[in-house]
């Protein structure tokens, strides 16, 4: 049975579970297989306090971990690399906020739920935003509902915290609805998945691959895309003791990382061969996922904080978190930012 919700408390999730589309996505076998703790004995050699980099990835696939660059590059220090694997952004913040991931990627949303939940973490690079045609509201295609402001009062799904959640906010509003106007439904993925193909949901706020799969396989028709909405990117998130004690490492691994995104974004007919036998997807859909993708990093300026201040403000304006934050307080000093970016990021 599906519940509606009309103002979500947040909370750190505190238990989280790995969903996936059944039959699509495949999990790794490396899934948090790792100690909690942080070695505390620093390598004389190299200066690192680790000899561990805790690697979190979405579902939705990962072409720094399917590359391979960062092992490549940090095997001659004899630093290993282990990864996880998350449905969304919101399970990997808690699994940070628990000590079980050291870096990660999501959305422009997460972290601010993170940070209103106490977690102790940093952002440490920003992902080049898209144009918003991987995210969407979807509906199915004879749906009676063909504008926004005919969401009023229908079941709306999404996932909590996910830069769903802001699509559907900023949405709304431009549709001169509030928040409050829906029935908001927080379910993960492959449950909203199945309850949008049953018929049993209005409208789903969704991302890739789930988006572009509705769009081929169920038909889904696209009410609102995020062109112009979602343009702040995702973030490179880190656990702030691990940035903080492992300066060189982080510099390191936000360099392949980039050097990663960069071969995506001039390559991405060799993306889709290389994520294809991991994602089990059908290739059309894929290759329609990675066209409207980006890869490359950006550096952490006063100008992408402030813009993601505005986004903290907007849900501390709809009580979607519990008070304002200050997104400051998730930042490095400009020495320490300098000391963990790339030349080849902070030129950019």
């Amino acid at each position: 049975m599906i519940t509606a919700f009309k103002q979500p408390r947040v909370r750190i999730f505190q238990r989280f579970s790995l969903f996936l589309l059944p039959g699509l996505l495949t999990i790794s076998t490396t899934l948090i297989s790792c100690s909690v703790g942080t070695p505390k004995a620093e390598n004389e050699t190299t200066g690192l306090k680790t000899k561990t980099v805790r690697m979190g990835y979405q579902s939705s696939g990962d072409i720094v971990r399917l590359k391979g660059l960062i092992e490549k590059r940090l095997q001659p220090l004899g630093v290993s690399v282990e990864w996880a694997q998350f449905a969304a952004g919101p399970q990997l913040m808690e699994a940070m906020n628990v000590g079980r991931v050291d870096i990660g990627s999501v959305g422009e949303t997460p972290p601010i739920f993170a940070q209103a939940a106490g977690t102790s973490l940093v952002y440490v690079a920003s992902n080049k935003p898209s144009t918003g045609k991987g995210s969407g509201i979807i509906v199915q295609n004879n749906s009676q509902i063909r504008t926004l402001a005919d969401l009023k009062g229908k079941k709306v799904v999404f996932q909590k915290g996910s830069a769903s959640h802001y699509l559907l906010i900023k949405a709304l509003e431009e549709a001169g609805l509030k928040y409050s106007d829906v029935q908001a439904i927080s379910l993960p993925p492959s449950e909203a998945r199945d309850a949008f193909i049953q018929g049993k949901i209005d409208a789903w706020v969704t991302w890739d691959p789930y988006l572009a799969v509705a769009q081929k396989k169920a038909n889904a028709r696209v009410l609102r895309d995020a062109s112009g909405i979602s343009t702040q990117g995702g973030y490179y998130m880190a656990a702030r003791k691990f940035a903080t004690e492992n300066p060189k490492l982080m510099r390191l691994v936000l360099e392949e990382i980039d050097n990663t995104g960069q071969w995506g974004d001039k390559n991405r007919a060799e993306v889709v061969k290389l994520t294809i036998p991991h994602l089990k997807i059908d290739e059309d859909i894929l290759t329609t996922m990675v066209e409207r993708r980006t890869y490359g990093l950006r550096p952490i300026t006063p100008e992408i904080m402030e813009n993601q201040q505005k986004i903290a403000d907007l849900f501390a304006k709809e009580k979607v978190i519990p008070k304002p934050i200050s997104i400051k307080e998730a930042m490095l000093t400009s020495e320490q930012y300098a000391a963990i970016t790339p030349e080849t990021i902070s030129q950019k």
